[in-house]
């Protein structure tokens, strides 16, 4: 079925500069770093009820260098249960809601993989197309990169979030508004970093490329594309690909927590074109509990597709999802000590995130914290989060106890 051409359419603050220069560094960890599977501790198997769940998430919010706040949406058939710890707001002081806003981070990653896999499904892309057939004016030496090596990536493409041009805008003005399909530009003299298909590496650029290749073959704008192919068919209601910096409200605050410094609210510190079709989304714990257990289940497509998606290989989302991980096209295989889910991580100054389903669609979690939680940034932390977002899983695996 093809697509029409549619036409484009503070608790403690510190000096602006040093802002600027802690947020560029951040952006670099969570948007620019390799990630490999890391081995995390189980926690011992335990009655996965309401009180121990919420004791874990109380205990992740006041644990030092935690997020200020949490919050978890269990899905289990037709039923949900939210839990949620700690402040949406370290000012108003008021309790993270399933209709706060956030910044979604490389769970956007999956979205763009819903959009192409939609196009496969119509035939309006295919996951053998090579960046050279789709995208000409992109470097030669990346023409053989296909939409199934970006989709998993295994494209070799460099991460234009850590080119050094890159990273001096950013430095010099966080909420610069860049050029979202010129993003690549900035590493479009730099070869492949391996033959593509050989291996595993997670890049930022490969999902730009997959947005790039979704709006040449349906000449409609990515952001009509994922108003048509994913909000629409899924009712999501309040999600949105912004090129600013501005959150709607309410929203979920995101902060820097590195202690001894401050506390600082860098919800709005970055502009969201920046990162575009990898990381720029804002939605909602409800929207995104819609999108999991649709995308995860498959209603986006057919059958075939499906199983093409779910073509697993090694290779880890970013940051590490609970259990062990492995990659398909846009999605991840989280292999826990209860069982197994589908789903996508990311984090962002100011955001950690966790979309999980089982295949079949009908159960889900949707986990998020108001700070950044990565291997980099915090490994302790990470680990203590992959530990308690494995207890939020098989709680949903096992269901209502």
């Amino acid at each position: 079925m093809p697509i029409r051409p549619v036409r484009p359419v503070p608790p403690h603050r510190r000096s602006p500069l040093g802002a600027r220069l802690k947020t560029v560094s951040l952006m670099v960890v969570c948007l620019s770093g390799l990630l490999s599977p890391t081995a995390v501790a189980a926690a011992p198997p335990g009655p996965g009820t309401d009180v121990a769940l919420q004791r874990r998430l109380d205990d992740l919010v006041v644990t030092p260098g935690g997020p200020p706040g949490a919050i978890a949406v269990l899905r289990d058939g037709d039923g949900q249960r939210v839990l949620a710890a700690g402040v949406a707001d370290l000012i108003t002081r008021r309790a993270p809601s399933p209709q706060d806003h956030m910044r979604i981070a490389s769970t956007a990653k999956a979205f763009s993989g819903a959009v192409a896999l939609s196009l496969v499904d119509r035939h309006a892309l295919r996951l053998d197309d090579t960046l050279g057939a789709r995208l000409p004016r992109l470097p030669r030496a990346w023409a053989r990169v296909t939409l199934r090596q970006l989709l998993n990536h295994t494209s070799g493409l460099p991460d234009y979030t850590r080119d050094a041009e890159f990273l001096r805008i950013v430095t010099a003005d966080p909420r610069h508004r860049f050029d979202s399909r010129r993003l690549l530009d900035y590493v479009a003299d730099e070869p492949l970093r391996f033959r593509p298909g050989s291996r595993y590496l997670y890049s930022n650029s490969d999902n730009i490329a997959v947005a790039l290749m979704a709006e040449a073959v349906t000449r409609t704008p990515y952001e009509h594309l994922l108003e048509q192919l994913v909000y629409r068919p899924l009712d999501l209601r309040h999600t949105s690909l912004p090129q600013g910096y501005r959150m709607p409200k309410p929203y979920l605050h995101g902060y820097d927590v590195t202690p001894p410094s401050p506390t600082e609210d860098v919800s709005e510190i970055l502009s969201a074109s920046g990162v575009w079709a990898s990381g720029g989304i804002v939605s909602t714990p409800d929207d995104m509990t819609r999108f999991v257990r649709g995308y995860a289940g498959g209603a986006l497509y057919g059958r075939g597709v499906v199983r093409e998606q779910r073509r697993w290989i090694a290779g880890a989302s970013e940051p590490a999802g609970p259990g062990r991980n492995a990659v398909g096209l846009g999605i991840f295989r989280y292999t826990t000590r209860c069982g197994v889910v589908l789903g996508h991580t990311g984090n962002f100054p100011g955001y950690t995130q966790l979309i999980a389903a089982t295949p079949d669609g009908r159960r889900s979690l949707t986990f998020s914290v108001n700070s950044q939680i990565n291997q980099d940034l915090a490994p302790r932390l990470l680990r203590q989060l992959r530990s308690v977002q494995e207890d939020f899983v098989c709680a949903v695996l096992r269901g209502r106890r």
